[in-house]
């Protein structure tokens, strides 16, 4: 089994994982009612897709009583 011989440095463990990183998420916003969301996914307010430029669920307005 390999074994390293000697211990690495922390120059050269950080040098390595330098590509590691996460980038943030960015968002978009819905072109129908401004809700923040992220891309290529539907409006979760509407379900309008920014992508396809269509609403892709029908949302069933509240019933008041």
């Amino acid at each position: 089994m390999a074994v390293p011989k000697r211990r690495m440095s922390k120059a050269r463990k950080g040098s390595r994982r330098s590509h590691h990183h996460r980038k943030p998420k960015q968002n978009t916003y819905c072109n129908r009612c401004g809700n923040a969301v992220l891309a290529h996914t539907i409006c979760w307010n509407c379900g309008w897709s920014n992508t396809q430029g269509r609403e892709l669920v029908a949302v069933a307005e509240k019933e008041e009583k």
